[in-house]
């Protein structure tokens, strides 16, 4: 008997000759490779006798999920009409954007859909897009940086907290944060979403625990930033303990790192084999939340969104206690995320793809770019838009545009005209890439209530 698990083995034990016994073997391979054969087979053996036992697992539910109902893999087509939806900011929108969402519509699993001002063509769902289903997720609906977020904290001290300080606030972010792919904090610290249950029982997750214990406190590439300003607060709230006025706040966006990325790259690729569509359309394949890889996509989806805070908080930890003063107020929110919500009556996955949550009184921060201030919002509870608004000002220009059109010396030009100090940035995060952000809010002034802006003085991206 050799020491390599084959198919054969296992029809020996009485596996039937389908597709339960290839993932079996592929998950085997990719998790379970240094034990011996011997004692994956006497598992294998009860898996066979009794598959219920081992729904949910990590190695063999998949497998019991194909001897008990195997998941019917069959090509779907669109529908020939979309689902209701409501475009907001229509005029400043491009085509492509538009049709992203219409194809997406047309899904067998579509209930209604948005756009929210700001949005821009993406992959499968644009960006900006707003889209509930019946009872699927769609991995690239999401996004591959799962639960990417903004996290604003104020300061119980003055705007005037700047002046003189300039040197001293710019090395405290240098020192405080990472960007990138491959810098990260020195000092590690221990988080309680390390222990959550999912990083021992999901194969995947296990495999990327080392990565995200390293990653923690650390800020991605792209348009990912850590920024000093002006919090001006026009209408607080009761709970906030603030007066009306400028205080020092520093805001950051950026998400769930490598763990969001190697999650959506794996549950992508399964939804795509499980769930075939028509080519111009494959970026939309869904996973049934009826199926193992379904449950164990949404529990791995909100792992990485609880990630994501947990890299927030631990960078405003960080600056806080570098600054040396408590924090007074969190005004947080994710985009690129799925939530479970009541639409038209009925519970639906919502996906918020570069869109913020924008229920009845729900808090968020919309940014607008380095040089353009951002907008403390609440919600107001627009069914039409599912309970969402625009995630920033959004692209005007593609990246490869931008470098292209811009130069260093034209970037440089407009940040002195605004004030502001840029450690890092590239050509492809320059602040004319990005729409009006005061158009963008005037386009959806019956989706949020502003609260305050958020002006930026130093900002830290990834070079």
């Amino acid at each position: 008997m050799g020491n390599k698990l084959t198919g054969k083995d296992l029809i020996k034990l009485g596996f039937p000759k389908n597709n339960s016994i290839n993932i079996a073997l592929g998950q085997i391979n990719r998790y379970r490779k240094r034990e011996k054969k011997e004692s994956i087979l006497t598992e294998a053996k009860d898996v066979l006798l009794n598959p219920e036992k081992y729904e949910g697992n990590g190695t063999w539910g998949k497998v019991a999920e194909g001897l008990i109902k195997p998941v019917q893999v069959r090509m779907h087509q669109l529908n020939n009409t979309r689902a209701p939806f409501t475009i907001f900011g229509e005029n400043e929108i491009d085509d492509q954007a538009k049709y992203q969402l219409y194809d997406s519509l047309k899904l067998p699993i579509s209930v209604a859909g948005a756009l929210m001002p700001d949005a821009h063509s993406g992959y499968g769902l644009p960006i900006g897009g707003v889209l509930a289903t019946d009872n699927a997720v769609i991995p690239y609906g999401v996004g591959v940086d799962i639960g990417c977020r903004m996290s604003l904290s104020i300061f119980d001290l003055p705007a005037s907290h700047f002046k003189g300080r300039e040197h001293q606030l710019e090395a405290i972010l240098r020192d405080n944060t990472k960007f990138g792919m491959n810098e990260v904090q020195s000092s590690r610290v221990d988080h309680e979403v390390f222990h959550k249950s999912e990083f021992q029982d999901i194969p995947l997750l296990k495999n990327l625990l080392p990565k995200a214990y390293k990653q923690l406190g650390s800020s991605g590439g792209g348009n990912h930033f850590v920024e000093f300003g002006i919090a001006k607060i026009d209408n607080p709230e009761n709970e906030w303990k603030l007066e009306k006025g400028e205080y020092f706040a520093v805001l950051s966006h950026s998400g769930s790192r490598g763990l969001g990325a190697n999650i959506a790259k794996h549950y992508t690729y399964l939804a795509t084999k499980q769930c075939p569509l028509p080519k111009n359309v494959q970026h939309l394949a869904w996973l049934d939340l009826n199926t193992h890889d379904g449950q164990e996509y949404w529990l791995a989806m909100n792992l990485a969104g609880e990630y994501a805070k947990a890299c927030h908080d631990d960078i405003h930890r960080r600056i806080a206690k570098a600054i040396g003063k408590r924090v007074v107020v969190t005004i947080e929110n994710h985009h690129n995320f799925a939530w479970k919500e009541i639409v038209k009556g009925k519970e639906c996955i919502v996906h918020r793809k570069g869109a913020t949550p924008a229920g009845e009184g729900q808090l968020g921060i919309i940014p607008g770019s380095m040089t353009a201030p951002g907008f403390i919002v609440k919600g107001k509870g627009n069914v039409e838009s599912l309970n969402s608004a625009s995630h920033g000002a959004g692209r005007l220009f593609s990246r490869s545009k931008c470098k292209s059109t811009f130069t260093q010396s034209l970037i440089n030009k407009e940040l002195k005209k605004h004030d502001v100090t840029l450690i890092g940035g590239n050509i492809d995060e320059a602040p004319m890439a990005y729409k009006d952000i005061e158009k963008v809010m005037a386009n959806q002034t019956e989706l949020v209530e502003v609260l305050g802006t958020f002006t930026p003085k130093i900002v830290r991206m990834d070079r």
